[in-house]
């Protein structure tokens, strides 16, 4: 796996992936050029602020601004300028996102909460936090020193690396690997070109599809299938609402519940117990853990186990509790 772009970021232009619909900037635009370029037109008063009972060290903040009316964009901007990033970000859930696009050739900035959609065509780099109000799209690599908030879908190009967590409100596709230190929250699908390592817990909306290796510190929990291209390593349960397909070995320390098949080109372990709604293959062995049983065919009526519960392996697995045992791997097509 190509390693993820460090030191400067090349200023050097990337060819859109599509055509961009407002005027490009200029390369020699900065971030906030940019921002101001895209901004919103509506403007926000006291009253309004008011009425949505912001901290008091918030308003007083406002209020020493001089201002009558502020336009919404302006005001965030002002917020993270100054380093209120939390009181930026509580704003955009107040009022909302916007149809604002802001399009650079790369990103480079201390923390960026933008109402609306954000386009940069090279490389993104940002120390801090990273909002945006709807979607985020990145021809270059992505990494974000803080937490990651993407109010629609996600896609980059390259790499993500996310020392913060990250809370995307739509699909994902990164081209390269995806590394996030903290909590990953993805309400859509989710597609990564290269390796998925999360630094604790892992929750995906849709299906979730992995080129390389996965590996989550915490609990994986998946509303659709999982794919995985190389070996899945989950330290606490692993829960799939339909299939899993592993191409390696899946380890699990806790509990493995997968809602119809599960299999794998390596060993099936769990340190808890294994339950599947259908068929259960493994290329090694399949194993829970101590006291722990094996089920598979949850979801499947008993005249129907020989051919949608089977559970095949290189040897009988122990504590075998449901399912329809079809021998060993070399005799499963």
């Amino acid at each position: 796996m190509p390693p993820f772009p460090s030191g400067e970021i090349s200023l050097a232009p990337c060819a859109p992936a599509h055509p961009l619909a407002a005027s490009a900037l200029t390369r020699e635009g900065s971030v906030d050029q940019a921002v101001a370029h895209a901004a919103a037109t509506a403007d926000i008063t006291r009253q309004f602020i008011r009425a949505k009972q912001p901290c008091a060290d918030g308003y007083r903040w406002y209020l020493r601004r001089q201002e009558g009316a502020s336009n919404y964009q302006a005001l965030l901007d002002d917020l993270v300028r100054e380093g209120r990033v939390e009181d930026a970000c509580w704003m955009l859930d107040q009022f909302g996102p916007t149809n604002d696009v802001l399009e650079v050739d790369h990103l480079e900035a201390d923390a960026l909460v933008f109402a609306g959609s954000v386009r940069c065509r090279g490389h993104a780099d940002v120390e801090g936090v990273l909002r945006t109000g709807r979607s985020l799209s990145v021809l270059g690599g992505l990494r974000v020193g803080g937490a990651l908030r993407v109010g629609e879908d996600l896609r980059v190009a390259g790499a993500v690396r996310c020392e913060g967590s990250a809370r995307l409100q739509g699909d994902v596709r990164a081209g390269w690997s995806l590394t996030v230190a903290q909590r990953l929250q993805c309400t859509g699908s989710l597609r990564v070109g290269g390796e998925l390592d999360c630094g604790a817990a892992a929750q995906i909306g849709g299906h979730c599809r992995v080129a390389q290796d996965l590996r989550v510190a915490g609990d994986l929990g998946c509303e659709g299938g999982i794919k995985v291209g190389g070996h899945l390593q989950a330290d606490a349960a692993l829960q799939a609402a339909r299939g899993l397909w592993v191409m390696g070995d899946v380890d699990c320390k806790g509990h493995l519940q997968v809602g119809w098949g599960v299999r794998a080109g390596g060993h099936i372990h769990a340190g808890g117990a294994i339950r599947a709604g259908e068929s259960l293959w493994a290329g090694d062995t399949i194993a829970a853990g101590e006291a722990y049983g094996v089920y598979a065919g949850l979801d499947v009526p008993l005249p129907d186990w020989p051919h949608s519960a089977q559970v095949s392996a290189r040897e009988h697995p122990a504590r075998l509790l449901s399912g329809c045992w079809a021998g060993g791997t070399e005799s499963t097509p």
